[in-house]
């Protein structure tokens, strides 16, 4: 069976082709929660705190059933005349104790992908490749279309997704601008640590790097100036200091001569 899944951009589910995204806003919800969790069961009491938020009417698990229901009458219609040996709609979204399962298999998904290139940049950073490091994190970045589910409405449990996924995204970009830096990208990630710093005005580790590449390109008043912008919105929106890192790196830069005398590798900074 030819499925695919999309989460990371707009929600994204065809079979051979044809899409099975219902416009209904509900059915939508079930069909998102499911596919961020492909491959696993979705307990039904997940699926109705997405659904009303904690306040399930008399009549949700009839209502769920309902959607279910439409949601497989959408994945029938896209499968009719073709030979499906995996039990047709009912074999992709399978009732399983519990709740329901979206059982598309893993290469299908571009979580999945994205998962599978990131655990190989990682590894290739502990492995001392920097080079191969930055290109599979680059990979795994592409796959990003947009914000997560960004045409689904969201209820608890889809934010809760949404906001650990682009907490792992971010994670890895801090991870793949590292890589890029230690095979000396400097000049190259100036533009993209701008925009990173300014999408991400609280994130230390992204205006450390903005930090390090403009001092390398011979800009440190410019790298200076990051720092105070960093500082005064934390104190504004915090009331807290920057890290101990940036602190140390500021003074690096302030008694540095010529730009490339002063060694900023972030192993020498205190952590």
């Amino acid at each position: 069976m030819n499925v695919r899944i999309g989460v990371l951009g707009p929600l994204a589910v065809t079979v051979h082709g044809a899409s099975v995204v219902p416009s209904a806003a509900k059915p939508r919800n079930v069909l998102a929660l499911l596919a961020v969790r492909a491959g696993q069961v979705v307990p039904v009491p997940v699926i109705l705190e997405e659904l009303w938020d904690g306040h399930p009417p008399a009549s949700a698990l009839t209502t769920l059933q309902t959607y279910i229901l439409q949601l497989r009458r959408l994945l029938e219609a896209a499968l009719a005349g073709t030979a499906d040996p995996d039990g047709g709609a009912k074999g992709l979204l399978r009732t399983a104790y519990g709740g329901y399962q979206l059982a598309a298999p893993p290469e299908a998904c571009d979580l999945t992908e994205f998962d599978r290139l990131g655990q190989l940049g990682l590894r290739a950073l502990e492995l001392g490749d920097p080079a191969s490091a930055q290109r599979l994190l680059r990979e795994a970045d592409r796959l990003w279309r947009g914000p997560v589910l960004l045409d689904v409405e969201f209820g608890p449990r889809l934010q809760a997704e949404a906001r650990y996924l682009e907490d792992r995204r971010i994670a890895l970009v801090e991870r793949r601008t590292e890589a890029a830096l230690a095979i000396g990208r400097h000049s190259e990630l100036v533009g993209e640590l701008a925009a990173l710093t300014t999408e991400y005005p609280l994130n230390e580790r992204f205006c450390e790097q903005y930090m390090r590449v403009l001092h390398r390109c011979g800009r440190s008043v410019d790298a200076l100036g990051a720092f105070r912008r960093l500082r005064g919105q934390l104190v504004a929106e915090l009331g807290a200091e920057p890290g101990l890192r940036l602190r140390e790196l500021e003074r690096a830069i302030l008694g540095a001569g010529p730009e490339r005398e002063v060694d900023l590798r972030v192993a020498q900074l205190v952590p």
